[in-house]
């Protein structure tokens, strides 16, 4: 039978737009089951502590659990890759950070490419690096750690959460800009290199203020600057970096990045879900706390951060000769 124009013409309409309606349903069904989220690293450093207390808020305002889950090694590599082939369902996620942002220029063999194989969904905070050091180091400001490290040169031992890290390049790009020669010794994720720097085994870290913030009110740790271009809010009394080694800044952040193909319309629900949570007072209060701020962004702006990043770092990674091992 000859279906008359008009009729063949709504059916194809109609049939057209399921692929739509379907996205939208499933959309508005997400997650109906336990959500992943995989954080990069060790347990207790800077990203895990973000990437919990997402989970939890999140968990909160979607009625499903988000079950965080640390897989650290290689520099954050082995927990991206696995999101980066897990199904694009939105049901794996990334705590991604500032070191996604430098494996392009640390690594020369990579099974993936962090910016095309990769969703960007929300940032999640941005916070100052502190540079922080075991009170056995004698020094109390930046000028005399300046000073005593240029006296005794390769003698201070600086500790990163690994190869490539914000720790990492922030501590290089300090380097090379001071003129000081330091020790790295990379750990096995923030929280293992807060407790060799508490240990005595290293000497200078540059740290998360959500990571060691509550070490430095106890006097267990000793701030010397940050390394924003302006002052923390969290240390007020802290100096930058900047004011004695004019030009430095560096800073860490923290977003939610999902596989690519991952349907915009999940995407775009869990960027206006985290926004939402970013904005309310008790969460902008916990960061506080933390030393850090919350840092809300759409998917477009976090994607032009991440290739901003991806640039700065590399140079930096470059001029420093660094190689994964």
């Amino acid at each position: 039978m000859k279906l008359p124009r008009r009729n063949f013409l709504h059916l194809a309409a109609g049939t057209a737009a399921l692929p739509i309606a379907s996205r939208f349903a499933c959309a508005q069904a997400y997650p109906s089951r336990p959500v992943h989220l995989i954080v990069p690293t060790a347990p207790g450093g800077g990203s895990d502590i973000a990437g919990r207390l997402m989970g939890q808020w999140l968990s909160e305002r979607l009625g499903r659990p988000f079950v965080v889950e640390n897989r650290p090694g290689a520099g954050g590599t082995i927990g991206t890759e696995a999101v980066v082939r897990a199904p694009a369902d939105g049901y794996t996620l990334l705590l991604c950070r500032i070191s996604n942002a430098t494996d392009a220029a640390l690594y020369d063999t990579l099974n993936f490419n962090f910016i095309r194989d990769i969703a960007p969904i929300a940032t999640i905070s941005r916070e100052s690096l502190v540079l922080v050091v075991n009170p056995s180091v004698p020094v109390k400001t930046l000028p005399e750690f300046l000073a005593y490290a240029k006296a005794n040169p390769h003698k201070l031992n600086l500790a990163s959460a690994g190869i490539g890290t914000a720790a990492h390049v922030a501590g290089e790009l300090f380097k090379i800009m001071a003129g000081i020669d330091l020790v790295h010794v990379p750990y096995r994720g923030g929280g293992p290199a807060q407790s060799g720097l508490l240990g005595g085994q290293a000497q200078v870290l540059f740290s998360t203020p959500s990571a060691s913030i509550a070490y430095i009110r106890a006097g267990m740790l000793r701030a010397l600057a940050v390394t924003t271009a302006t002052r923390s809010d969290a240390l007020p009394d802290i100096p930058t970096v900047g004011e004695f080694v004019p030009g430095y800044e560096a800073s860490y952040w923290s977003g939610i990045c999902a596989p690519k193909n991952t349907s915009a319309e999940i995407i775009n629900k869990l960027n206006r879900e985290i926004n939402a949570t970013l904005a309310y007072p008790k969460v902008m209060a916990r960061f506080a706390e933390l030393g850090t701020m919350v840092f809300a962004s759409s998917p477009t702006e976090f994607r032009k951060l991440i290739a901003d990043e991806t640039e700065k770092w590399g140079k930096v990674i470059r001029a420093a000769g660094i190689k994964a091992e």
